[in-house]
């Protein structure tokens, strides 16, 4: 059997010693979460996508928030201290975080950016989020992603 591939998100739980399952699914090009979920068996309510944002600060800002959800531009400012966010244009997801769009977790990006966890994370045992490359996930508590990230909890999805 050949050698398991960790990814950085890995390497980072492994040496923060938290537990995690890493789910493996077939795919060559990006899909959306739902897609993801699918393919797995997650619950669509426990998994998790990463986006990231810049304030008009400059700063760059990441959120996790369920893969059914639309940000809440307004409430996602606010929650980072910005007068307003707006997501980086696709192009410029490998430059700023060195992960691939569909295989962009909140663990392991070139740098620690300031990272928020939509609050219903909380509701779970275990939450799924990109393992760091297309066709891995990872299935973790929120707690440990949130210690981990040095994040923060906050209601930041669009209300219909």
């Amino acid at each position: 059997m050949g050698k398991e591939i960790k990814t950085n998100a890995m390497r980072i739980l492994d040496r923060n010693k938290v537990s995690y399952e890493m789910i493996l699914y077939e795919c060559d090009e990006f899909i959306d979460g739902l897609h993801t979920a699918e393919i797995t068996g997650a619950p669509v309510e426990q998994s998790f996508k990463t986006l990231v944002m810049q304030g008009k600060s400059g700063e760059y800002y990441v959120f996790v928030v369920p893969i059914a959800d639309e940000v809440d531009l307004k409430a996602a400012a606010k929650a980072v201290g910005e007068k307003s966010v707006e997501m980086i244009p696709v192009k410029e997801i490998t430059k700023i975080t060195g992960y691939v769009r569909g295989g962009c977790s909140p663990l392991g990006m070139k740098k620690q950016f300031r990272t928020v966890i939509h609050e219903s994370a909380k509701e779970y045992a275990q939450v799924y989020v990109s393992g760091g490359r297309i066709g891995t996930t990872i299935k973790l508590s929120p707690e440990d992603l949130k210690r981990v990230v040095r994040g923060d909890y906050a209601d930041v999805v669009r209300k219909d």
